[in-house]
């Protein structure tokens, strides 16, 4: 009698192919939930650079800072007078490839900072708009 201990060739291929069918689910989904948290971190960013503003708003006498001629978020907000440094480093982007902007009225009433979609050039997973914007709230 001649038994052979192993596997046949066909049980091999189905056991592969369901490994590579889950690795690649795996893939995907971690891919997916890394976006998410970026997108999430932005806009958490965004709240924070928001709430620095209104703290230079009533520190500062009722005006918000301007933006300079590259419309992108000031590196720190701070009062010259009084002196007072409200935040000293405003949050990088995930990716360190997009920068959170920046709009302004001239006469530092109102603004609106906003983060581009990823560079993938898809919006953010639950939004509807390719950017996602805060103004103030005054």
């Amino acid at each position: 009698m001649n038994i052979k201990k192993g596997f046949t060739l066909m049980e091999l291929l189905v056991v592969i192919g369901i490994i590579a069918i889950l690795v690649a689910l795996g893939t995907v989904s971690y891919s997916t939930a890394q976006k998410k948290s970026r997108d999430s971190k932005r806009k958490s960013d965004l709240k924070t650079i928001q709430n620095a503003l209104e703290q230079y708003y009533a520190i500062c006498g009722s005006v918000y800072p301007t933006p300079g001629a590259s419309k992108t978020v000031p590196t720190s907000i701070s009062c010259s007078s009084p002196s007072s440094v409200i935040l000293s480093n405003t949050p990088l982007e995930p990716l360190k490839s997009l920068s959170y902007t920046m709009d302004s009225t001239g006469d530092g009433v109102d603004y609106t900072i906003c983060v581009p979609n990823q560079a993938s050039g898809r919006p953010f997973e639950a939004e509807t708009t390719a950017t996602y914007c805060l103004s103030n709230s005054q």
